[in-house]
This record gives structure tokens, sequence and C-alpha cells, in this order.
């Protein structure tokens, strides 16, 4: 029996073929060819269709409406949406333990000896948290949308740009920051229309331990990962106060709740558009 060629398997991966499409058998190899002109022409026609109702009806991918969403429903918890630059100072990060020997730091974009693209939110809503502490009243929560950087290990499930979503609260009692935790982690999959996940302890690189949402076996998809202060590194930036934060990839959501294993397609592209290829 053959099988479908790596190069065949690709395009139909491309095109959004199904499990059933992907697992096919044929006699011969002129079965086979056959059978992937007949089932290409199907799916590009499908994808066709797809773009024409996204320009006809939404005119806007998923990943911008689930970007609104989201901040829908943040906001309408009481919390307050920041925006902090795409550049990082190196001195921020040396404020979160990532120093030249830090494992994350061969996965930085540098622009210089002194600035990055950012990997990750946590620096700059820290430094925006010290001077709320002093103005707002607590319990002070806010979150952050952007676009992180990193030099990715290759694969499906990861891209060198991916969107964050970085939810924080400062100054909660301290017996309610497990509960609260989960509330947030709650809000979001709610937000993404995501039911099938669960909370998981980890280790982490800069945290030590976090509690991350990852979605039920088999796909067994990481989409976010929380952690609770005081913590050690809370005293780099004169803070003490209890908090929790979690951290979503925006990406992932999309792709959680399509059960799809290849993030590419979610991601900012010039060669996808809400989920379809353009190469049709």
């Amino acid at each position: 029996m053959k099988k479908w060629t790596e190069t065949q398997k690709n395009r139909l991966l491309e095109l959004n073929a199904d499990t059933k499409n992907l697992a096919q058998e044929f006699e011969d190899e002129t079965k086979r060819n056959k059978s992937f002109q007949m089932l290409i022409t199907a799916l590009v026609k499908t994808q066709k269709i797809k773009l024409e109702k996204m320009r006809s009806n939404k005119r806007r991918s998923r990943f911008c409406l689930l970007c609104d969403k989201l901040v829908k429903a943040l906001t309408s918890k009481g919390f307050v949406q920041v925006t902090t630059p795409t550049m990082m100072a190196k001195s921020l990060l040396k404020k979160m333990s990532i120093t030249d020997f830090h494992p994350l730091t061969k996965q930085i974009f540098w622009v210089d000896s002194n600035r990055c693209l950012r990997p990750m939110l946590a620096p700059h809503l820290y430094y925006i948290m010290k001077d709320l502490l002093r103005i707002w009243e607590k319990p002070i929560g806010i979150f952050e949308i952007g676009s992180c950087f990193r030099k990715e290990s290759e694969g499906a499930r990861h891209t060198s740009e991916f969107t964050m979503l970085n939810v924080c609260e400062f100054g909660l009692p301290m017996e309610k920051r497990q509960t609260r935790l989960e509330e947030l982690a709650g809000f979001v999959m709610e937000a993404s229309h995501i039911d099938d996940y669960e909370l998981e302890t980890e280790e982490s690189a800069v945290y030590g331990s976090t509690i991350d949402v990852v979605t039920q076996k088999p796909h067994g998809l990481e989409l976010g990962s929380g952690a609770m202060g005081p913590h050690p590194l809370d005293d780099a930036w004169k803070i003490n106060e209890t908090w929790v934060g979690i951290g979503f990839g925006v990406e992932r959501l999309l792709m959680a709740k399509d059960k799809s294993n290849t993030l590419g397609k979610y991601t900012r592209s010039l060669t996808w558009l809400d989920g379809v290829r353009l190469n049709l």
C-alpha cells in the first residue's frame, strides 16, 4: 500500500486536510497521485470560500477578534490595559535574573550590547507596577498583549515572533493568591472558548516553580504559565507585595481551540491569512 509522499503530505497540511484524509492509503502510485489532485482541488476551493467569508463578513482575522475578546474580558473585571516598548533594556532582563550565563540569553534577539527585542512582557510590567503601587489603591491589576521574540527551537509549536498576553495583580491577600490565579486562567479560557484544560505545576528557568495551563491529553499543549509572589525577583524592583501573574501565548489559544498541531498558521505572517495558506 502507498501512503502520501512527504511533499504531498506537507501540501495537504498547508490546506488544512483532516486526519482521515492524511491517513489514506492506496494500491499504487497512480491511484495515489490521482486522489491527491482531486483532494487538492477540493481543499483549495474550501480555503478560498473561507477567505471570501472572512472578506465579506468579519473582515478581521480570528487572531484580532480574540485579542478584542481578551481585552473586553479583562477590562470588565477591572484590569487596566497597558502598552510598553517592544525594545527592552538588558538591565531589565538582569533584574529578572537573565544574565549573560542564563539559558534564555541564547534565545534573545540582541539589537546591540544593551538592548534587545523583548523575549517576555514581565520586566516592563514590573517597571510600571512599582510606580502604580505608589499611586493607586490596591489591589492593582494590569495586562498587556504584545509581540515577543525568541530564537525558539524548531518545531510546529514554536515561532520566533509570538504574541503574549500577560496579566498580573498586586496587593492581594496572601491566602487568595491560588484562587485568584485559577480565576485569571478561567477568564482567559472562557474568552478563548476553551474548556478542556488543566493546571499543572512545572519548573521554570525564571520563576522556579510555576502553575501551567495545559490542554488535556493527548494534545498536552502548554497555553500559559502562572506564578505567585512575594518572590525573590521582587527585591530587584523594590516591590514588597503579594501578587499573581499569568502569561499566555495568544496564537496557542487559537491553536488549542482548533485542536491543531501547527502554530504557524495563527502567527503574524506573510503567507497565512486567518489560518488559510495564501498560495492557493
